[in-house]
């Protein structure tokens, strides 16, 4: 080996060398920085006619597993979802008041017969006719402050979809940037700006389910659920919607008044899933609006059953009707009754009509048996009424042997396309209490399913970290041995430099 190559290699060690130990100060100065990841600097050993000639320095490297990168995004999607699902639902267990403290619907249609049970022991008792009252009071209030919750909670989900449509075309501007730089290689540092890219990934993927597919050259493939292909223009924003008022007889559709989002003018707001866009939408679509038809329900039957009987104690905000139980949910007046139902004017100022009755019923085949009510000056322990108060508007029988028709579980919603997840039972009681049962159950699943996700989440972004984080310890155990090497060099270097010091002396 010449003197001229031994100097050779030892200058490319010792470039090698220092590019590396400017890559190891840059990971430790940058390991707190969030989405950094590790960086190594490729190195090649070359051969000249099978003589060794030194090393060549090749780009910066990331060490990150794609695969597990993926992953990692998928959970962030996740746990965005998990979280907005369950701070909606808050809001309406609030208002449905928590299972056991004896402040829920059911509770409510409980202690409503329990009232009526006291005013049956002494009917012209005034005390009692005013705590019937009051108990009645209690259940219009609860209906409509359940329904106010979910008409917020659904409102909320429309701003949170304008809002996530608006972060996600951010991100996606910005994807779309980066790659073009990445592609380019103008920039120099393609493995910063891989890093940013990933951040902006990682966002995006808060707002929507999306798969990355990373190719050569720094091209880059955004697939959404459904296979559909998310487009990177960093001049134009990708998805649209536009914003809305929500009111209990709104929805998304043919028909419907909510907007959808869209990509290059198509509606795909159906194949949108994942994140919190896609949570935000099944909460305005199908979640919510199915609870307020069951609440409406709740209140619809309760209504009507009471009417049926001989008594109007509930009525529209008009004061005189009450809506037809007997037509299809979706496209009636029952649509939002549960934030409208009030007591009867005429009942709240004569307490007395809750022994008396209201009106005369008509019997009908398979309804209510006929009933006239009590005339001015009549019986003063009348109990008919009040017999068929508890036994049959607030049972499961309209009549002896003709049983109330059974509340709807389909046709909910206000297109008439959503169900419920359980089987209505015949008593408003028992009705009332499933419908609370299922809709606090929801949010307790959402609890579980936000710590599963949360769970999910801290374990994979661990073992990112322990295989493509910054590792202090391990970059200055590297340094020191970088150092070593730089000196071996160093001393090649003198050694080659006292060679060619002797060799001159030797010819002088």
């Amino acid at each position: 080996m010449s003197l001229e190559l031994a100097l050779g290699i030892a200058r490319s060690g010792l470039a090698a060398v220092q590019r590396n130990l400017s890559q190891a100060s840059q990971n430790v100065a940058n390991a707190e920085t969030p989405g950094y990841t590790r960086k190594t600097v490729a190195q090649q050993s070359l051969v000249v006619e099978e003589l060794p000639a030194g090393l060549r320095s090749g780009e910066t490297q990331r060490a990150v597993d794609a695969a597990l990168l993926g992953r990692l995004d998928q959970s962030r999607g996740a746990l965005a979802a998990t979280t907005v699902r369950e701070e909606l639902l808050q809001g309406i267990e609030q208002a449905h008041g928590a299972a056991g403290d004896g402040a829920t619907l059911g509770d409510a249609v409980a202690a409503l017969a329990n009232a009526f049970t006291g005013l049956r022991a002494s009917p012209a008792d005034a005390g009692q006719q005013r705590a019937a009252l009051g108990a009645a009071g209690t259940i219009a209030s609860r209906l409509n402050e359940v329904s106010a919750a979910i008409g917020a909670a659904r409102q909320q989900a429309q701003d949170g979809i304008l809002a996530e449509v608006t972060a996600a075309n951010a991100a996606l501007r910005q994807i779309a940037s980066l790659t073009i730089q990445i592609k380019s290689g103008a920039a120099g540092d393609t493995a910063g700006l891989e890093d940013q890219r990933d951040q902006a990934i990682a966002t995006l993927a808060e707002s929507i389910k999306v798969q990355a597919t990373r190719k050569p050259g720094g091209h880059l493939l955004l697939v959404a659920r459904g296979g559909i292909v998310l487009p990177l223009d960093p001049a134009r924003d990708v998805l649209a919607t536009g914003p809305a008022s929500v009111s209990p007889d709104s929805y998304h559709g043919a028909g419907g008044t909510l907007p959808g989002v869209t990509l290059g003018g198509i509606d795909i707001t159906g194949q949108l899933a994942g994140g919190r866009l896609g949570e935000y939408i099944a909460l305005r679509d199908r979640t919510l609006p199915r609870y307020q038809a069951e609440t409406d329900l709740v209140a619809v039957a309760l209504a009507n059953r009471f009417d049926q009987e001989g008594l109007r104690l509930f009525t529209d905000s008009d004061g005189a009707s009450v809506p037809d139980a007997t037509l299809a949910y979706a496209g009636s007046t029952q649509i939002g009754f549960a934030g409208r139902i009030r007591l009867s004017a005429a009942v709240s100022a004569d307490p007395s009509l809750l022994r008396n009755g209201t009106h005369a019923v008509t019997p009908t085949p398979g309804g209510p048996d006929g009933f006239l009510p009590n005339p001015p000056g009549g019986p003063a322990g009348f109990t008919t009424l009040l017999d068929r108060v508890l036994n049959y508007a607030l049972g499961s029988e309209a009549a002896t042997g003709n049983p109330w028709p059974t509340i709807s579980s389909v046709g909910l919603g206000p297109d008439g396309s959503l169900a419920s997840p359980f089987v209505p039972a015949g008593a408003i009681a028992d009705y009332a209490s499933s419908v609370t049962t299922a809709q606090l159950g929801d949010r307790a699943a959402a609890t579980e399913a936000k710590r599963q996700a949360s769970s999910l989440h801290a374990a994979l972004e661990t073992r990112f970290t322990a295989t493509s984080g910054v590792d202090i310890d391990a970059e200055m155990a590297g340094m020191v041995t970088l150092q070593n090497a730089y000196a071996a060099n160093a001393r090649v270097l003198g050694t080659v430099q006292s060679m060619w010091e002797a060799l001159l002396g030797s010819v002088r």
